[in-house]
């Protein structure tokens, strides 16, 4: 029962593009070993790895999931980061053996045939990922707290940051499976109709550039969330000014917030108006400590008290 509630906590997006990209990989890998097309085999090894790597994402994303222990008393929070680095490792191996697989086409192009078959295969492919693209969109937009009211796509990108990095992952894998899955259909149409036989290597060679960006970005996304990393300003603004409605708060001596995936480790101290109690204070600081906490983002905090020092420490 343990195990299953788990899961049912791990990401809906990764979990959602494992599946889909499964059947994508499948079917466009066995189109092209039929046809012997480059450019599907390069999108199809671009498939596998999705699938791989969002398979092994959602079960990170399960692991995080699970309550700290004696042993881990912080919480397993960044087990999620650690997997998507070896994600990573898969997306730069696939990427490598796509480039040099199109390079091979490039040098020795062949005409191919089943041509229906292929653009049958791409055209369901781009489907089920523009799909997945735009779930994970959505979750971005609902983990990162944003503005669905505009262009979803754009909101995306300026909040990908605040997104956990599973659905991060997602996101932009999805986005190159998609746009790769286009300039394959523009490759064999090349190829097909105007007899461009090294397009299917140029376009091979051009989505394993794209998946290098794919392992670049989140291979650097999740070291800095590894290393661990400040959190926005906005959610520092935030938390600031739950603590400053307190009217016996008079300033925020100091503070530190620290992002790891979608949560927060809250570190501050706050000055409260002179003449309080010892008493008085401390119910301060526990009512305090109570509000932060009810926030579902903030996995912990540490606060501490001070009487003021007149002098303005805390700037917005």
């Amino acid at each position: 029962m343990r195990f299953i509630e788990l899961i049912k906590k791990g990401n809906v997006s990764s979990g959602l593009a494992a599946i889909g990209n499964a059947v994508i990989a499948a079917a466009k890998l066995i189109v092209a070993v039929i046809s012997g097309n480059g450019t599907m085999f390069a999108t199809g090894m671009h498939s596998l790895a999705d699938t791989v790597n969002q398979a092994f994402v959602f079960f990170g994303s399960v692991l995080a999931e699970m309550k700290p222990s004696k042993r881990f008393p912080t919480g397993f929070g960044r087990v999620i980061n650690i997997f998507c680095m070896v994600a990573v490792i898969v997306v730069t191996v696939m990427a490598y053996e796509t480039i040099k697989s199109g390079w091979e086409s490039f040098r020795h192009p062949e005409a191919t045939g089943d041509f229906w078959l292929n653009l049958i295969v791409l055209i369901g492919a781009i489907i089920i990922d523009g799909l997945v693209f735009i779930k994970s969109m959505k979750e971005i937009s609902r983990e990162s707290g944003s503005d669905q009211s505009g262009n979803l796509f754009i909101s995306a990108f300026k909040s990908a940051s605040k997104a956990a990095p599973a659905t991060r992952l997602v996101f932009y894998e999805d986005l190159v499976a998609t746009t790769g899955s286009a300039l394959a259909i523009i490759g064999i149409v090349l190829g097909q109709y105007f007899d461009i036989l090294k397009a299917d290597g140029i376009i091979s060679m051009l989505i394993g550039v794209l998946m290098l960006f794919v392992a670049y970005r989140v291979g650097y996304d999740n070291m800095v969330g590894l290393i661990g990393v400040s959190a926005p300003a906005e959610v520092e603004k935030k938390i600031a000014e739950v603590l400053l409605e307190n009217e016996s708060v008079v300033d925020i001596y100091k503070m530190r917030v620290l992002q790891e995936g979608r949560s927060y480790h809250v570190e501050t101290t706050v000055e409260l108006k002179k003449g309080l109690s010892l008493a008085e204070a401390d119910d301060i600081k526990f009512d305090l400590t109570d509000k932060l906490l009810r926030s579902p983002e903030v996995a912990d905090v540490v606060l501490g008290i001070i009487e003021d020092n007149e002098q303005k420490s805390w700037q917005q």
